[in-house]
C-alpha cells in the first residue's frame, strides 16, 4: 500500500509494472504483465471514452477471465405468454463466450484467485 500510493520511496517497496500484453475490446482496455523480481502477476481493466480513461480495474495474482454478456440465440418456448400475475419470472439463458484469459497468472508459481469480468 505504502509503495502505491507513493508514501514510501524505499527501493525495497518498489514494484515493477511491465506490461506484457496488450488488448482492446471496444472501450475496454486489458493490460496484463508482471514483477519477475517479487513473483507477481497484475491484469489492468481500463474503460476509455473519448480518450479519457475514466474506469480503472486492478487485479493482483488473479486469473482473469473475460467474457461477452448477450442473450443466446434460443427463442422463447411457443407456448410462452408471460402474465402479469405470474409468480415466477422467465428465466432467460445467456451466452457468455471467453473471449481473454490471463496468461502469466500460472508463472507466479503459487495457486491463485480466478475472476470473470463480463463485458
Amino acid at each position: 500500500m505504502r509503495l502505491l500510493t507513493g508514501a514510501s520511496s524505499d527501493d525495497s517497496f518498489r514494484f515493477e509494472f511491465d506490461p506484457l500484453s496488450l488488448t482492446t475490446f471496444g472501450s475496454i482496455v486489458i493490460v496484463e504483465g508482471c514483477d519477475h523480481s517479487r513473483s507477481t502477476t497484475w491484469v489492468h481493466s481500463w474503460t476509455v471514452t473519448d480518450g479519457i480513461i475514466n474506469q480503472v480495474r486492478k487485479y493482483l495474482n488473479t486469473s482473469l477471465t473475460v467474457t461477452l454478456l448477450g442473450n443466446s440465440t434460443q427463442s422463447p418456448p411457443s407456448d410462452y405468454n408471460p402474465s402479469p400475475s405470474s409468480s415466477t419470472a422467465e428465466i432467460t439463458s445467456l451466452h457468455c463466450p471467453s473471449v481473454w484469459e490471463s496468461s502469466f497468472s500460472n508463472r507466479v508459481g503459487k495457486s491463485v484467485p480466478g475472476l470473470v469480468l463480463a463485458i
